[in-house]
């Protein structure tokens, strides 16, 4: 019953309204490992086909290398202005492309036999999307582009190394949600 009121007509968005939601998914760091997204976006529908607004976001990614002996995981929040383009003729099923700026705050644990220490903090990031409304219902592909943090790693024992280098902090993320608000597609 919540899924037919929901799709009998209450599509998508119109000028001058209001919009939030609540997106889940995967989140596919650019060197391995796996983890988690959850986005919260609210937005301002410009005209019946464009939107922009802010949104809050968290991934949380972990890595463990192929032998075990060494694992990481990275926790990232992030505010982004973003805006959004919808391919939509006024049928229910709505395409868009989208882009977004803002503050990534990272965070980083590593264990493993030497000392690792990940840079992180602050970094000004983007993101690109792309993916399509059916509904309220929303699919997206997102790539978080976050530049890179410095890593010194140092050996334990008698020969003490230290080695200066960065690792990327971009990663993919693939999310299902709905959103609530922002009126029908077409009149």
């Amino acid at each position: 019953m919540l899924v037919a009121a929901v799709t009998i007509g209450v599509f998508a968005q119109e000028q001058g309204k209001v919009r939030g939601g609540l997106d889940i998914g995967g989140a596919i760091p650019s060197k391995g490992g796996g983890g988690v997204a959850l986005n919260v976006p609210l937005g301002y529908n410009l005209q019946d086909n464009m939107n922009i607004g802010i949104r809050f976001g968290i991934a949380a990614m972990a890595k463990i290398d192929p032998v075990g002996e060494t694992g990481s995981a990275a926790v990232n929040v992030n505010f982004m202005a973003t805006y959004a383009y919808y391919f939509n003729s006024g049928s229910a099923f709505a395409p868009f492309l989208g882009c977004g700026a803002g503050m990534y705050i990272l965070a980083a644990a590593d264990e493993s036999v030497s000392q690792t220490t990940v840079e992180v903090g602050n970094r000004f990031g983007g993101l690109l999307t792309a993916g399509a409304e059916v509904g309220k219902f929303r699919l997206a592909l997102e790539y978080n582009l976050i530049p890179s943090s410095a890593v010194t790693v140092t050996g334990s024992g008698s020969s003490t190394q230290i080695k200066n280098s960065k690792i990327p902090n971009n990663y993919l993320g693939v999310t299902i949600g709905f959103f609530i608000g922002g009126g029908k597609w077409g009149k």
